[in-house]
């Protein structure tokens, strides 16, 4: 669960709006793996079964930094509301993850807050640090205690940083066309948007700027060994330099969306022509308000999870053949809707295909200016696909285990989350909804 928004966050003045932001570069234990890839390049000849390996057990140990890696953290709070925003250069976090940093927050006396940790998803990043057995040996490694403390306490002193950095703020939002980037896995059209929120102070200096984009990090294949934020990473500490503040990149709906471009070579063009798309976006914004910070939850029950072994291996497969993962996986969501002034956007804990996200965007333009979806988001319970695209045999199919109507019903809980924002709904963590009934029967 999330921790409880402060009514009165410590520091908070009449004026409105204060926010802080800071970097913390990742202390990566040596010996720890990769998380991203699955396929043999990355794969120890055999399990460590004798402890040779100091943080590795089904991966083989990263050989270096191809660039840096970090948490990336912005602290926002009014009178009534806090935010503690940290974007990762993770493939992903579990609730685990999510929950030992603000474990580790409330430790520390950090001043209560909504906490939303945004994986870049970089599939070069640092692995072996998340508790569930299932995604350790298909793609991050057994949880290695020491691995997970370091990156935990990286995020953490981010987020404290960020929060001593606090200045009454301003805030103003735009969208810009991305260059042609990308490339659909299912063959459909994909969102062209970045969507960069600006934050400055009062008088005008930069504090940080969050930019949004749906691209895989998938540029450097699974041959490579050294760590790296991928593209996005590129991207940000271009727009760093130039912008000489934090810079928070937040995927979006990023389910089907694969770069255009692959090695080392695309890594520095695609990265460079992302950073002047979200450049001309921070340009575009403007000054900027002080606006009111709204923050609501909602819980979602999911049906059952299950592997669709027909989306895995074939068509040939008769539909009901699966394998089933109730003990292994998560039995609810939890999504997290933020507003502040004209912009809005929800934290996802997984992979929507871009079909669901432009939807949930769609619905949201028509009650607030700029809106995104911030995927990879607290949790991972893996894709989400359209029941249209459902039983196309597929990678993301396969990884759809939550079956085919789960994505658009999360979809239309988002919808909801975004209309309880810009209604004013003050209940902050209502019961449960439901996406493990058929509909006829809600």
């Amino acid at each position: 669960m999330l921790a409880a928004l402060a009514l009165a966050p410590a520091g908070a003045t009449a004026d409105g709006l204060r926010a802080g932001a800071a970097t913390s570069a990742f202390r990566v234990p040596d010996g720890t793996p990769l998380a991203g890839y699955g396929s043999v390049h990355r794969r120890l000849l055999f399990p460590d079964l004798f402890g040779r390996q100091p943080h590795a057990f089904w991966f083989r140990p990263h050989t270096g930094q191809l660039d840096p890696v970090a948490a990336r953290a912005l602290v926002v709070e009014t009178r009534t509301a806090r935010l503690a925003w940290v974007t990762v250069d993770l493939l992903a976090v579990d609730r685990a993850f999510t929950h030992a940093i603000e474990q580790r927050l409330a430790a520390a006396g950090v001043a209560p807050a909504t906490v939303i940790v945004s994986a870049s998803h970089t599939h070069s990043g640092p692995g072996a640090f998340m508790e569930s057995r299932l995604a350790g040996w298909v793609a991050v490694d057994r949880l290695d205690d020491g691995v997970r403390a370091a990156l935990v306490e990286t995020v953490v002193a981010a987020i404290r940083a960020a929060d001593a950095a606090k200045v009454e703020a301003r805030v103003a939002a735009a969208s810009a066309r991305a260059p042609a980037v990308t490339a659909s896995r299912l063959d459909q059209a994909l969102d062209p948007d970045i969507v960069a929120l600006r934050v400055t102070s009062t008088s005008g200096a930069p504090v940080a700027l969050v930019w949004n984009f749906a691209i895989h990090g998938t540029v450097l294949g699974p041959k490579n060994l050294q760590l790296s934020g991928d593209v996005m990473g590129v991207a940000t500490r271009e727009l760093e330099r130039a912008l000489g503040v934090p810079v928070l990149f937040v995927n979006g709906a990023v389910g089907d969306v694969s770069p255009a471009g692959h090695g080392e070579e695309a890594l520095a063009r695609l990265g460079g022509e992302l950073a002047g798309a979200a450049r001309a976006a921070w340009a575009g914004a403007g000054a900027g308000t002080s606006p009111e910070l709204t923050v609501r939850r909602a819980r979602v029950k999911l049906p059952r999870p299950r592997l669709a072994v027909r989306n895995c291996v074939g068509r040939w497969i008769p539909g009901f053949v699966g394998v089933p993962l109730g003990r292994l996986l998560p039995s609810e969501a939890e999504l997290v809707g933020v507003a502040l002034g004209d912009v809005a956007w929800v934290a996802f804990p997984g992979e929507l295909q871009t079909a669901l996200g432009l939807e949930i965007k769609r619905e949201a333009r028509t009650l607030f200016a700029h809106a995104f979806v911030a995927g990879v988001s607290n949790d991972y319970l893996g894709y989400f696909v359209t029941a249209a695209d459902y039983d196309r045999p597929a990678y993301i199919t396969c990884a759809t285990v939550y079956g085919p109507r789960a994505g658009a019903c999360l979809a239309a809980e988002a919808r909801r989350l975004l209309h309880r924002l810009r209604d004013g709904d003050r209940t902050d963590a209502p019961a449960p909804s439901a996406c493990d009934t058929p509909p006829d029967d809600r």
